[in-house]
């Protein structure tokens, strides 16, 4: 019993060795790997904004970067492309979306849809790949609310001012009136009393 236990002990060991020394040769046999680097992983834009979702990728081959846009709306394949060769912009973002060498692409005029997650690979042609996140956070512009406010504000007041100035004529044209009403009656009133004087 107790020789067959030690040829499974032999065996693991065998097959880990051999296991190792496989990946071992498979990561030197591979020219450099790729490495991606997010220097910003959170965005703060507000509506109407432009963005920059930036990185920075190395590799010694030839790499395909492709960026995503995931948010509660559905996932959106935004862009992919060749380093040095095509470049598919997806329907969706194609007049809004500059890319660039380093990998990173600039998203013009943002709306609210545009939060999110924003997924890259970089995946080079030996097989290796990186991957990076950005999470982008977009605000409606509060000085627009106030703007309207403002412009709102004024308008009353500039009716009201209007109303003011229309009462205060009213008033005056009223007053006029009854100061004329009653020097007429004043003067009706003394013409009978020198005509019943006369008369008597």
């Amino acid at each position: 019993l107790m020789r067959p236990l030690r040829g499974c002990r032999s065996r693991g060991v065998v097959v880990g060795t051999v296991t190792l020394c496989l990946a071992a040769g498979w990561a030197l046999q591979t020219p450099g790997g790729v490495s991606l680097v997010v220097p910003q992983p959170n965005i703060n834009a507000t509506v109407a904004q432009n963005i920059l979702l930036s990185v920075e990728y190395s590799c010694r081959g030839v790499a395909t970067i492709e960026w995503k846009h995931v948010s509660s709306w559905g996932t959106t394949s935004i862009v992919e492309w060749k380093s040095g060769n095509y470049v598919n912009i997806s329907t969706v973002y194609k007049d809004r979306v500059t890319t660039f060498e380093n990998g990173s692409i600039q998203l013009r005029n943002v709306g609210m849809r545009d939060a999110g997650y924003y997924f890259v690979t970089v995946m080079e042609e030996h097989g290796t790949n990186a991957y990076g996140t950005i999470i982008v956070n977009v605000y409606e512009i509060i000085y627009e609310d106030l703007h309207f406010v403002a412009v709102l504000f004024a308008f009353l007041a500039a009716v009201s001012a209007i109303l003011i100035c229309f009462m205060w004529l009213c008033n005056k044209s009223l007053h006029l009136f009854q100061k004329k009403t009653t020097h007429k009656l004043t003067a009706s009133t003394t013409e009978e009393i020198e005509l019943e004087n006369i008369e008597c």
